[in-house]
C-alpha cells in the first residue's frame, strides 16, 4: 500500500492516543529527543504508519487502554500535576490503576470538580476558550460583598494585560458569590478579586459544562455516565481542538482599525499641485 496522510497519524496524535500523555506533552517528548520511530529519532511532523515501532525512553508503546473520563472531588492541598517529584500530585491523591492526567487545573488553595481522562484528544476541545464551555464556581471572600461587586466582576476585570470576558455573577449570601466563567486565566477569581480589593478565603468548583459536583464527596472520584459524555461530544462536536485554530478565530473576528485623528498642533498641509511645465 502506498504511504499516504489517509493511512498514516501524526507521531504528536498517535503517541497521545495511546493514552500516556496529552499532544502538547507528546510534542515536549519528541522535542527533547526522547521518541524514535523504527529507532530513528522522531521529528514533530512525522507520520506512523501500520508497522512502525514507536518508543517514548526507550519503552515500546502499548495499545490504548479502554478510554476513560473521570471527575473528582479536588480536596484543598492537592496539586493538579502528573510530576511524581510533588507528593500531593493529582494522580497519587486518584489512585487509579491507569494512567490519568488532568483536564485543565484547580489551584493548590482551590477544590471541586475537575476530570481527568487518557484521551489525550478531548483535552483542548474542552479547555479552550473560544470554544465557551462553562464552569461554575461558587466563592466565598473576606469583604461583604457589594452590588458594585458584582456588577464589576459581571462586566469584565482588567487583569494579566486584558479584560476578563463578561460573566453571570449571582451573590448568595453576605461573603458568597457564585460566578459561571467560559475563560481559563491563571488563578482569574482570585485576581479579579484582588483587583476590587477582595481576598478569596474559599473556592470551590461545582460544575464543568453539563458535570455537576452534586454529591460527590470531597476526595472521590467516579467515572462520567454514558450520558454525561455524549452529552459532552455533542458539546465539542465543533469544538476547535488546536490553539491555533483559537488564534485564527480570533483573528477573524479581530474589529478594524479605528481612524486615528492628528495630534492638534500637527497642521493640515495640503498637497501642493504640481506646476505643468
Amino acid at each position: 500500500m502506498k504511504k499516504t496522510n489517509e493511512n498514516s497519524t501524526n507521531i504528536n496524535k498517535f503517541i497521545s492516543s495511546t493514552g500516556i500523555c496529552s499532544r502538547r506533552e507528546a510534542e515536549k517528548f519528541i522535542v527533547d529527543g526522547k521518541v524514535t520511530i523504527n529507532g530513528k529519532p522522531a521529528k514533530l511532523g512525522n507520520r506512523i504508519f501500520d508497522g512502525d515501532v514507536v518508543k517514548v525512553n526507550g519503552q515500546l508503546l502499548k495499545s490504548k487502554p479502554t478510554t476513560l473520563y473521570i471527575a473528582y472531588n479536588k480536596p484543598v492541598g492537592i496539586v493538579c500535576t502528573t510530576d511524581s517529584k510533588e507528593r500531593n500530585n493529582i494522580v497519587n491523591a486518584i489512585g487509579h490503576p491507569e494512567r490519568l492526567f488532568p483536564i485543565g487545573r484547580l489551584d493548590k488553595p482551590s477544590q471541586g470538580l475537575i476530570f481527568l481522562t487518557n484521551d489525550g484528544d478531548i483535552v483542548n476541545k474542552i479547555l479552550r476558550a473560544g470554544n465557551n464551555h462553562e464552569k461554575e464556581y461558587i466563592v466565598t471572600v473576606n469583604n461583604p460583598i457589594t452590588p458594585e461587586f458584582i456588577e464589576k466582576m459581571s462586566n469584565g476585570i482588567p487583569i494579566l494585560g486584558t479584560v476578563t470576558k463578561k460573566c453571570l455573577v449571582e451573590m448568595v449570601n453576605k461573603n458568597t458569590f457564585k460566578i459561571t466563567l467560559t475563560q481559563g486565566l491563571n488563578r482569574q477569581i482570585r485576581r479579579m478579586c484582588e483587583y476590587l480589593n477582595y481576598e478569596v478565603t474559599k473556592l470551590k468548583r461545582t460544575r464543568i459544562m453539563n458535570v455537576h459536583l452534586e454529591r460527590l464527596a470531597e476526595g472521590a472520584w467516579r467515572e462520567l455516565t454514558d450520558d454525561e459524555m455524549a452529552l459532552i461530544n455533542e458539546m465539542t462536536s465543533s469544538s476547535s481542538k488546536t490553539e491555533e485554530a483559537s488564534k485564527i478565530s480570533q483573528k477573524k473576528q479581530a474589529p478594524k482599525k479605528k481612524f486615528t485623528p492628528k495630534k492638534a498642533n500637527q497642521r493640515f498641509q495640503p498637497k501642493r499641485k504640481k506646476k505643468r511645465r
